[in-house]
């Protein structure tokens, strides 16, 4: 199904969303209760959803005594290894009253650049959904490398977006819509719809941002969307606390519209933009 517009997403057949680690940990933590509502909801639809959720390491680091993201690679692995269960654990928990189980899903972006790997990922994924599976999937932060501080998940959830053949990625960020530049200067405008094609050149998202928690930003945010528009997937990108609107196709967020003639996910290169 090729999405034209977000209204689309209320009766999509299969839909990937991520969330951020700032999204969802510290003092965010309870926001996974309503991000969970509003998936349940979408699922309740006949949808079916794949989660791609960062926050490993940011949900473990409170447990290794860490007031601040690791720099050490070990350190941070250790916090990955710690995390991931509590994180799955407070997912599946949210999830019990809905009688949704969760699937976790542990990749690097090498899975899925490997033919053979990204095979097997693809089969487990397909077989999830059709046992009516809502699978959680993270980038495997324990034994990444340079993975673990790449784009904050949002390439990995484009290419996870592919690999099952989604018809749309939605992108959760901190913020409701991308601007034309960093929303605290002057002159800064939202962007509300992207065509394909589209040049954005001239917009100013930023570098990737590496905050106490997490990494990200627009830039990652915009390329992701991107890389996952070129092979027809349409992708929106608004606030976590708009969620429920989002996925019931309200009129929220930045949309990038699809290509109508989409690349093949085997040859499909990650599209820079800004520096993203």
């Amino acid at each position: 199904m090729t999405l034209q517009d977000r209204a689309g997403l209320a009766g999509a057949r299969r839909v990937v969303v991520k969330v951020g680690s700032s999204s969802i940990s510290g003092e965010n933590a309870e926001k996974i209760g309503p991000i969970v509502d509003a998936l349940a909801e979408a699922h309740a639809r006949g949808t079916e959803v794949v989660l791609v959720s960062s926050g490993a390491i940011a949900t473990g680091m409170p447990f290794l005594l860490l007031d601040a993201r690791p720099s050490d690679l070990a350190t941070q692995q250790a916090a990955a290894a710690v995390g991931q269960n509590m994180l799955v654990y407070r997912y599946q928990e949210a999830l019990r009253p809905f009688d949704i189980v969760a699937g976790q899903v542990l990749l690097t972006a090498g899975d899925l650049e490997n033919p053979t790997h990204r095979s097997n990922a693809r089969r487990a994924m397909e077989r999830l959904l059709g046992l009516r599976i809502l699978p959680i999937v993270n980038e495997n932060d324990t034994v990444a490398t340079h993975e673990i501080r790449f784009g904050d998940n949002d390439r990995l959830a484009a290419l996870v977006a592919q690999l099952v053949g989604a018809d749309a990625l939605v992108l959760l960020s901190d913020i409701e819509t991308l601007y034309t530049r960093p929303p605290d200067e002057p002159g800064a405008t939202p962007i509300i719809d992207v065509d394909f094609g589209d040049d954005l050149s001239g917009y100013q998202f930023g570098s990737v941002v590496v905050n106490s928690v997490g990494t990200g930003g627009a830039a990652t945010k915009a390329s992701a969307a991107r890389l996952a528009a070129s092979a027809g997937i349409a992708v929106l990108v608004t606030s976590a606390d708009l969620v429920h609107a989002a996925l019931r196709g309200e009129q929220v967020g930045t949309w990038f519209a699809p290509n109508p003639q989409p690349i093949a996910p085997s040859t499909t290169a990650p599209v820079r933009v800004d520096g993203a």
